[in-house]
């Protein structure tokens, strides 16, 4: 017998949000373990807002929709808020009941912008790291960095001093960051990286990886240029380390990267902190590698190498879903909060699944 298609409105719905999300969605052991962090995080929300005057969007609500846009690679905040006015998962992660209205997305925007700063974001990723810390390698870890486009086109990378400088020719012309800026995002950098590969304006987004599972262990985001790559490395490493001396733990470390990083001055530094460079020899380089069989004799050394290309996983989850390829946001400071959330978003949606394999 045929059905019928008329439509009649209910008056009541007797079903929650809570009862909608199926028990088994992954996203419900997601939004387990965020619980935990922003609950650990309520007192530095309470430093961050007035006392008084007008309740604000409650920055639990807008760290969730957050992630949630970064979970579901939505690129726009009002694409955003128009899946949260219908999409009853969304809703249910975010902490809206069912007639409750969604923000404006420019609200969202400004109140977003108000509370998201490194500060904030820090601490997100290293409630999150606490989280995971059974599941982490304590000795063994993986670093590299990665191009991040800016939000710029090539056509406003024009001379700092505003002299004449035709947006629609550039064959000819020398275009360098000292003498040229993006009139659109100042602080990105036109880079490229590696030879044979087109110039493009945008950031270095650098990862800290441990070899146990993959999870990352620190993130930083800085201006393009030839050296921030091995800078940030260092910086990422010396905070590892200084944590591990915190817990007591003594043992060596030992760091893998790429050619890139065989030189002397990161090779001596990392040697100074007790860290074992397993370096990839860069045989082409003048004066040859700074590796040399010291080194490279060591089984470790042929397991980091091995382990190393696993941090290309997480920057094409941070790229493809997260949304880092090319960021819509601008500056530098705007840039590197998106990163560092996008990098505990990372660890959030592994976590839950190391936790069911008891790895």
């Amino acid at each position: 017998m045929r059905g019928d298609d008329q439509q009649q409105s209910e008056m009541f719905s007797y079903m929650s949000l809570e009862e909608r999300v199926p028990q088994d969605h992954p996203l419900r052991a997601v939004r387990k373990e965020v619980e935990e962090v922003l609950r650990a995080m309520a007192r530095d929300f309470d430093g961050l807002y007035a006392k008084t005057g007008r309740p604000s969007v409650p920055p639990e609500r807008l760290l969730r929709a957050v992630l949630l846009q970064i979970f579901y690679t939505i690129r726009s905040e009002r694409m955003l808020m128009e899946q949260m006015n219908y999409n009853l998962l969304f809703r249910w992660f975010v902490g809206l009941e069912l007639d409750e209205p969604v923000w404006n997305h420019a609200v969202f925007s400004k109140n977003r912008d108000r509370l998201l700063n490194q500060e904030v974001a820090r601490a997100f990723f290293s409630r999150v790291l606490a989280q995971a810390r059974p599941f982490l390698s304590d000795e063994h870890f993986a670093v590299d960095g990665t191009l991040i486009e800016a939000w710029a086109s090539q056509k406003s990378f024009q001379k700092k001093d505003g002299g004449d400088d035709d947006p629609g020719q550039f064959r000819g012309d020398r275009r360098r960051n000292d003498t040229h800026e993006s009139k659109t995002d100042p602080d990105s950098r036109l880079y490229r990286k590696g030879k044979g590969q087109e110039a493009k304006l945008g950031y270095l987004g650098h990862v800290l990886m441990e070899n146990r599972n993959g999870m990352i262990v620190d993130a930083e985001l800085t201006q393009a240029d030839g050296m921030a790559e091995r800078d940030a490395a260092l910086m990422m490493l010396y905070r590892t380390w200084r944590n591990r001396r915190r817990r007591g733990r003594r043992r060596p470390m030992s760091v893998g990267a790429d050619k890139a990083y065989d030189t002397s001055d990161f090779v001596e530094t990392v040697r100074e902190m007790e860290i074992r460079p397993h370096v990839a020899q860069n045989v082409k380089r003048s004066g040859g590698s700074t590796i040399d069989r010291r080194t490279t004799r060591h089984h470790s050394y042929e397991v980091s190498q091995h382990k190393r290309p696993l941090i290309e996983k997480a920057f094409g989850w941070m790229k493809q879903t997260g949304g880092m390829r090319k960021t819509k946001l601008r500056g530098l400071a705007k840039v590197s909060w998106q990163f560092l959330m996008t990098a505990a978003a990372f660890n959030l949606w592994r976590l839950p699944k190391l936790q069911a394999a008891g790895v």
